[in-house]
């Protein structure tokens, strides 16, 4: 897995989907929470570029703390992360673990507009 991971959030059809095809992922969708964070950090926008990271990177602007996962009977829905620094939540579907081996308890990020 990579240190240092980059998608590139855009605005599809009303929602936040970023495409990753080294990852297998198209039009994967930024819901419950990261897409009012990419709408708060954005605004009016229609994409941006997300640099993030299990550890702290030059020039991160702001970290997510894990904390909890949701799931049922051993099936992984997600993992659920705050933002101090935005005060919200947002839950990262199981995509997660195409960049992580698992759920990082912080998560490093730039937003580059």
């Amino acid at each position: 897995m990579n240190a240092l991971n980059v998608i590139k959030p855009y605005r599809w059809e009303g929602m936040w989907v970023f495409d990753d095809p080294d990852k297998e992922l198209v039009k994967e969708a930024l819901v419950s929470g990261a897409d009012d964070l990419l709408d708060l950090i954005v605004g009016e926008g229609d994409s941006c570029k997300l640099l993030f990271s299990a550890k702290k990177f030059p020039d991160a602007q702001f970290k997510v703390d894990w904390v909890r996962e949701e799931g049922d009977d051993g099936f992984e829905f997600g993992n659920w992360y705050h933002s101090e620094t935005h005060e919200q939540n947002l839950w990262l579907c199981p995509a997660l673990f195409k960049y992580f081996d698992e759920a990082p308890k912080e998560i490093h990020i730039k937003v580059i507009l």
